[in-house]
């Protein structure tokens, strides 16, 4: 039961994660389409082992599956596992969970479908990893010191933080219906992190775009192998209608 609430919670969250201080609605940025770019996967890989691992698990994804996008096994080993994990084994984070509940008040998700699960009317879930990755501001109020515009009082940090820098949210104030709101007009640079804005956005695409391609490893697969279906089945079309003219020419 406590995980059936648990759930609810978070679809909640998720749903009310469009929504700005102030109730305005936050558009959902284009994620870019990487997940047939080997250099750009590799990175988000990078990215996710290095940044979201320690806390978040991809339990139903194996490291050495990463041999898919082109990081041989030796690397797997040289760079992305911890040290008690083996090639074989599946992405589990080192935090005890009772600990990461304690200090974020839940269990943080598993990450292996979160791409295919945060889809909604904003437009994908690709769409909405990004937006929201981009969108955290400081905030003392909140435990641990951050917020996010997408998924307002979420209990994640920034873990990214140190890329993209310190920014701040400027809202502009405006009457509708007789009531006060906060509008959403745009971003103030605090203080820079490691990569200008254009760098922490590729950044940030690829580690989506590995999301996405970790929520399905075989959809460039799949997509390939029907086009040669649809091809197939248009070339036989074709022979089946000649040899069906050719049958009943003689009988009318």
């Amino acid at each position: 039961m406590k995980k059936l609430i648990l759930s609810f919670l978070l679809a909640l969250g998720v749903a009310a994660g469009a929504h700005a201080a102030g109730g305005e609605t936050v558009h959902w940025d284009k994620a870019p389409s990487n997940t047939n770019d080997l250099p750009s996967l590799q990175n988000g890989a990078k990215l996710f082992v290095n940044y979201c691992l320690n806390c978040h698990s991809a339990a139903f994804m194996r490291f050495n599956r990463l041999q898919d996008i082109g990081i041989s096994e030796q690397q797997i080993k040289d760079n992305l596992l911890f040290i008690s994990d083996k090639v074989g084994d599946t992405m589990k984070a080192p935090i005890d969970p009772k600990e990461a509940k304690e200090w974020f008040g839940a269990v943080p998700p598993d990450l292996t479908l979160i791409a295919r699960s945060r889809s909604g009317h904003g437009g994908t879930g690709a769409d909405y990893l990004y937006t929201y990755m981009r969108t955290f501001y400081r905030d003392p109020s909140r435990p641990t010191g951050w917020n996010n515009l997408v998924f307002p009082n979420v209990g994640m940090p920034h873990v990214l933080w140190e890329l993209q820098g310190d920014r701040e949210p400027v809202f502009d104030k405006r009457e509708e219906h007789g009531h006060e709101v906060k509008v959403f007009t745009g971003w103030k640079q605090v203080s820079p992190g490691a990569l200008t804005p254009l760098k922490y956005d590729q950044a940030v695409g690829d580690l989506v775009g590995y999301l996405s391609w970790m929520a399905e490893p075989a959809q460039n697969h799949r997509v390939r192998v029907g086009a040669w279906v649809l091809l197939f089945l248009a070339v036989l079309t074709v022979i089946v209608w000649r040899l069906n003219a050719a049958f009943w020419k003689d009988v009318k």
